[in-house]
């Protein structure tokens, strides 16, 4: 393959429902192609499918679903996002960032903070405004990753390219 891949978590349905009605509500119509979603990976290499797609099978046989804590809103200056707390999510990730090291982008090196963008590439007044609606109102609640979900980007809406459900 030559697109680029893009790997997402696979959120349960009332979390899935939940970021999307916000996203649906706050992100500009024009930009939004995409469901909501949490990336894990930004760019891995797409001529790298099969040993990709083999460690994802791999992995999502033996693991059962992540709990997940969404546990506050952040403002990003141009945007809103929910930040998920997860040390089984964070421990997931580091072990793909060693599994994946020499192929991996600066950006996809970094340590994750997982998050779910409901606006982005607004004026910050905008973004301001809603991050500080939203966090009035916030109860931390509890959500779970499913499983995980490759893309491969090729300059427009994402094409789905394999799921992973954590069967474990």
């Amino acid at each position: 393959m030559d697109a680029p891949l893009i790997l997402t978590l696979t959120l349960d349905a009332n979390a899935q429902q939940f970021f999307n009605r916000l996203r649906e509500e706050h992100f500009p119509p024009e930009r939004n192609y995409l469901a909501a979603h949490l990336t894990l990976f930004h760019h891995l290499p797409g001529d790298q499918l099969e040993a990709i797609t083999r460690e994802l099978a791999t992995r999502a046989r033996h693991m059962t679903p992540l709990s997940l804590s969404v546990t506050g809103v952040q403002f990003l200056g141009r945007g809103v996002a929910y930040s998920l707390e997860s040390p089984a999510l964070q421990a997931l990730h580091q072990e793909l960032q060693t599994e994946w090291k020499p192929y991996l982008t600066p950006q996809d090196q970094q340590r994750r903070r997982p998050h779910v963008t409901i606006q982005n590439k607004v004026d910050p007044k905008v973004a301001r405004a809603l991050h500080e609606e939203l966090s009035a109102s916030f109860q931390p609640f509890e959500a779970q990753g499913k499983g995980m979900h490759l893309w491969a980007y090729r300059g427009g809406p994402w094409e789905s390219v394999r799921q992973f459900v954590f069967l474990g």
